[in-house]
């Protein structure tokens, strides 16, 4: 595996794994090495520092860290906040294109989400894609009735 960073045509830098060199360009040839950011095709590597190996003596002479009195406390959960941590530019740049997808294609019904989708299973209203809020237990309560649901991480508007 080859670690490269890598810059698009809007100077957006990121960086990506590939078996070896002859797969990035032929991935990056055939459009298919995309920005996480704004989503350009024309991606090409930006110059990277070398990994030099440090001697067995240097190796050796670096100390242990030493722990914490208290460990830092962590940052607020927020939109763009997963459990384990911030999620990656690249994740949040594919799930802004999913909103963007889900807004254009699908009826946005709010609140009354659980009861639309109640509608449409039992053919009393239109089928078509919505999508809307939903609490845990109306979530659960769809699935138990076979309507099939999917969450989704709303993440804030690429364009906002």
């Amino acid at each position: 595996m080859i670690h490269y960073q890598l810059r698009c045509e809007q100077a957006h830098e990121f960086d990506g794994w590939y078996k070896d060199s002859t797969s990035f360009d032929k991935l990056a040839a055939a459009g298919l090495v995309e920005c996480p950011v704004c989503g350009s095709a024309k991606v090409s590597r930006a110059l990277m520092a070398p990994a030099i190996a440090k001697t067995r003596a240097e190796r050796q002479e670096v100390a242990p860290q030493q722990p914490q009195a208290t460990p830092p406390s962590p940052p607020p959960a927020g939109p763009q906040q997963a459990a384990a941590g911030p999620i990656p530019a690249q994740m949040v740049a594919l799930l802004q294109r999913m909103r963007a997808e889900v807004e254009k294609n699908c009826d946005y019904v709010g609140n009354d989400f659980a009861d639309e989708a109640r509608k449409m299973h039992r053919g009393e209203s239109e089928l078509r894609g919505i999508y809307g809020e939903a609490s845990d237990s109306d979530a659960e309560e769809l699935r138990e009735e076979g309507i099939d649901i999917a969450r989704l991480p709303w993440v804030p508007r690429a364009d906002g």
